[in-house]
């Protein structure tokens, strides 16, 4: 069983930019796919951005593409979240997640999810 530990979130300004840490601890094997998701108050929990398990490639949806880049460090078993230029309705709770899969982009999948960090912009 995995755990995955989320960490940096916070209160910024629009423009401002933040970064987001997850450490993957437990057993999980040594392919698995990584995963940001974010969760705002009355909407469901969507992906903003993936990689595969040896960070060949990565996915973000149109809302943030350009903005957030992911990346990992397969050494330290940590996923990062660099994101930049934030805007007010990137407010949410986001969540780590790992898939016991070289690469996936379907929620569904993704079996191990962290406590979730809260992400604040003010306008």
């Amino acid at each position: 069983q995995a755990q995955l530990v989320e960490s940096g979130g916070g209160f910024v300004q629009a423009g401002d930019s933040l970064s987001l840490s997850c450490v993957v601890s437990g057993g999980i094997g040594r392919i698995y796919a990584l995963g940001w998701f974010r969760e705002a108050p009355g909407k469901e929990r969507g992906l903003v951005a993936a990689i595969a398990w040896n960070g060949s490639k990565a996915f973000y949806p149109d809302s943030v593409k350009g903005r957030f880049t992911i990346s990992r460090d397969n050494a330290k078993r940590t996923v990062y979240l660099q994101m930049t230029s934030l805007r007010p309705e990137d407010t949410a709770v986001y969540y780590c997640a790992a898939a016991p899969l070289s690469w996936t982009i379907r929620k569904i999948d993704y079996r191990y999810w962290g406590q979730g960090t809260q992400v604040t912009v003010s306008s």
